[in-house]
Formats: structure tokens, sequence, C-alpha cells
């Protein structure tokens, strides 16, 4: 089988202001003063790239990622003042595709239809894709049709170790996956809401 292309990225310079065509006024003057017609035409410099370390992306990603998560925590808290999210901003890139990646937005816990207290964390993707029931592998078929995702998964832990997805509310743990910001807005705040009259108030937004 043949190995997988690895992908480059480069930084290509800010194009350069365009050369002002000449007009017939300066094209007559300039054949007065000096007998010769100067025919002005762009100057094409070579292309210039540097290319980027999957380091540097990294980080340019990540630093897009947790403005976004910045402003999505600003947003839901802005909503009322009874529902107030912890803010836990984190960012991951994918190690074989570092300009795509996902930010941890927050957490919190809540009661589910069946009454079972439940925790939960948000996050935000710059791509769109199917959300795994396997450990090893969480994000599969992930597309660019959709410029970002907006989901929840539910999470346990035990004392002393990471987070892990909750999988015993669904195989994939997802409570919610979309991606339109409003309704990941309005479903994050359902989950907060502490009682019915407000849950019917978000639920008109």
């Amino acid at each position: 089988m043949q190995a997988k292309a690895k992908i480059r990225y480069f930084e290509a310079p800010p194009p350069a202001p365009p050369v002002p065509a000449a007009t017939k006024t300066t094209v007559h003057s300039e054949f007065l003063r000096t007998g010769r017609i100067t025919r002005y035409k762009p100057i094409w410099a070579p292309e210039e790239r540097r290319y980027l370390s999957y380091t540097e992306v990294a980080e340019r990603t990540g630093k897009r990622l947790e403005a976004a998560g910045e402003k999505s925590h600003e947003r839901i808290n802005a909503f009322h003042r009874s529902i107030q999210f912890p803010k836990v901003i984190f960012h991951r890139t994918l190690d074989d595709r570092p300009h795509l990646g996902y930010c941890h937005v927050t957490a919190a816990r809540t009661l589910l239809a069946s009454r079972v207290p439940v925790r939960w964390s948000f996050y935000i993707a710059n791509f769109f894709s199917e959300i795994g029931e396997e450990e090893e592998k969480f994000f599969e078929r992930i597309s660019h049709m959709n410029a970002r995702m907006y989901f929840a998964v539910a999470i346990e832990s035990e004392p002393g170790q990471p987070f892990r997805i909750n999988r015993s509310i669904r195989r994939n743990g997802l409570l919610f996956r979309t991606h339109d910001p409003m309704e990941a807005i309005k479903n994050v705040l359902m989950l907060g809401a502490s009682g019915d009259a407000l849950r019917e108030i978000i639920k008109k937004l």
C-alpha cells in the first residue's frame, strides 16, 4: 500500500499592491519630454514560500481555536445570570493534520430526562465529523463542508485519572452535535437551565 503523503504548509507574503496603469496623458507627456514611449508593465516578483513546521501550524491553529472558545463562553454566560458556566479553555490539534483541532470551552453537571446526574464537556472543532464509538478513534469521516462543529459529550473520571467519554449514555457519549452556533448555544443553555420555566424561554430563542 502506498504511504500517505505528508501535508506541507507554507506561508505566502501578503500580495503587493497593483502597479497603476499608465494613462494617455502620462504617456504623451513622457514622449514629449524624452522622445520615447515608456510602456508600463506590472512587475511580477517570484512567489516566495516559507514552509511552516507542524509545530508552527499547530500554534496558529490553537490561537484561533481558543479565541473562538473565549467568544463562545462569553456569549453563553451573557444569556442569564442564573446560568453561568466555568471557563475551561484548552485546545488540541490533530497529530497528522495540525491545521485541524478542537477547543474545550466549559464543563458542568446536569440532570438528563432520566433524572440521572451527568457530567459533560462542550467543545468547538474547526471541522465537521462523525463522533466515533471507539476509544482509539474519536473523530471519524472528517469533512470540510462545514467550517466548525459544536458538540458536547458526557464524561466521567476517576481520582488521579484524566477524563474519558461516558459511554453509558450512548456508545459515543454524544449529547449534541451541530454546525450552527446558535443551536449550540441553545443546547448548552438547556443543559445548564435549572427549571422548566427557563427551559421554555430558551426553546423560543
